[in-house]
């Protein structure tokens, strides 16, 4: 796969020069097995070279990022949070409740969590669903996005033009990296699934205690 995007975003900055990795980094967000990690280091590289403009390719790229993350935002909105509750009312463990909860935590921890969701590979891409579904401030929601894609498009382009043609390391350091987090939230989501399993099994307890004492 790697090879296939490099050649890719070789060909897209080529033909359209900065743009071409603006519209890379957009489809990374939509798409998100289009890595960032290998666009953005390669050109930077392709920028040390003197063939492509550095503010350039930063510009377009944050661009890409905040364009792509408003899609998502507005698909999140499109889903709202009323039909993600007919949908958590049909799933297993999940009620609609935990919807609220998760909401009114989203809307406590939001602006946090945009900003450091664009510095995690995958949850770049997804954090912008439940921001729409909680319709943040779309105007919040977007400096939020501007700040932290910035910041990430700005390491590794840098990276990028420090390695050179060694370029292709950053994508084995920030898979080290991904790995820790993805580890972290695993934990986390296999601490709530106990919690939700369990919460599971203390009301069908309670549900049959009460139809034992109805019929006595």
């Amino acid at each position: 796969m790697f090879s296939s995007v490099v050649e890719w975003v070789v060909s897209l900055m080529e033909t359209l020069g900065a743009p071409g990795v603006g519209i890379a980094i957009l489809l990374e967000n939509l798409f998100p097995p289009i890595p960032s990690e290998v666009v953005l280091p390669l050109a930077g590289f392709t920028a040390s070279r003197g063939e492509l403009n550095i503010w350039a390719a930063f510009i377009w790229a944050t661009a890409g990022s905040v364009v792509g993350a408003y899609l998502l935002y507005w698909l999140g909105a499109a889903i709202g949070a009323e039909r993600l509750r007919q949908i958590a009312d049909r799933m297993w463990l999940v009620e609609p409740e935990d919807v609220d909860k998760s909401l009114r935590w989203f809307t406590k921890y939001g602006k946090t969590s945009v900003f450091f969701g664009r510095l995690v590979p995958g949850v770049r891409s997804l954090i912008s669903i439940p921001a729409g579904i909680d319709r943040m401030n779309p105007v919040v929601f977007g400096l939020m996005t501007l700040v932290g894609s910035a910041l990430w498009n700005a390491l590794l382009l840098a990276a990028g033009v420090w390695l050179g043609d060694r370029y292709h390391l950053v994508e084995s350091i920030v898979d080290k990296y991904s790995t820790g987090v993805y580890i972290s939230v695993g934990i986390v989501v296999l601490v709530v699934l106990v919690h939700l399993v369990r919460r599971a099994r203390r009301r069908n307890q309670a549900r049959q205690a009460g139809r034992r004492d109805t019929t006595r």
